[in-house]
């Protein structure tokens, strides 16, 4: 499985992509969060579902823009042509996918910022192709395994949260998920893009890396909740006469 966060704040974007493959009893690792560049423009694809889906469509993708006369100058566009990929490996592979009762299943989310962009944007496709953008209300994006800690994203964060919170609370969600699931795992990827900047920046992380900042997350939580008044409990905790 997987699991991809995106998420877009005011002062830009932050996005974290495990990088953990299961097949058959083998376990592996190999990149979700894959950079791609149109005449020195950035922008980041992240997928979860059949591995063999993502890389055809990424090709396709990387080809399609490469030989475009003129390219893209907005991200929408390498939404629709991302879209227009998956259309085309449906054609092409969906029958025999079916045969072998395997789901057509690949999400992807694509991030960044080209030439007449305002500002970084992303956007979420769907398998059928068709895609929605991110906004205000709903400030992120997350795909693969995203019950575990989407949850605490949808309640912390806002476009006014900063890139830095933003950042770790995409890493306090991967790191319930890992906690809870065994084909979700390190190490991560990391991309950040600031609202002023049109390259991104990005770093790999292992467990190691990172385990002081999730050991004072979990000791940081189970100090504040000894603080939690208890008086609720009283009429189960105390003896009746």
């Amino acid at each position: 499985m997987t699991f991809c966060i995106a998420v877009r704040v005011a002062d830009g974007l932050v996005a974290l992509a495990d990088t953990r493959i299961s097949k058959g009893s083998d376990i592996f690792s190999k990149t979700k969060l894959a950079f791609h560049t149109v005449k020195e423009q950035s922008f980041f694809t992240m997928t979860s579902g059949l591995r063999s889906i993502r890389d055809k469509a990424v090709i396709y993708l990387d080809e399609s823009l490469s030989t475009s006369a003129d390219g893209p100058r907005r991200l929408y566009q390498i939404a629709n042509a991302f879209g227009e990929q998956l259309k085309r490996v449906r054609a092409e592979d969906g029958d025999a996918l079916h045969a072998s009762k395997l789901a057509f299943n690949l999400h992807a989310i694509i991030g960044g910022r080209l030439v007449d962009d305002t500002a970084p944007t992303m956007f979420l496709i769907y398998p059928e192709g068709n895609w929605i953008e991110v906004n205000a209300e709903a400030p992120y994006f997350a795909i693969g395994r995203t019950p575990y800690g989407v949850p605490l994203i949808s309640k912390h964060i806002t476009q006014q949260t900063s890139l830095t919170d933003a950042a770790a609370w995409a890493l306090v969600a991967f790191d319930m998920t890992a906690s809870n699931v065994s084909d979700v795992d390190y190490p991560i990827d990391v991309a950040i893009m600031r609202h002023d900047e049109t390259t991104i920046r990005r770093t790999r992380y292992e467990r190691d890396d990172l385990k002081p900042l999730t050991d004072r997350w979990h000791a940081a939580v189970a100090e504040q909740l000894h603080l939690l008044p208890t008086d609720w409990l009283a009429p189960i905790l105390t003896p009746q006469p």
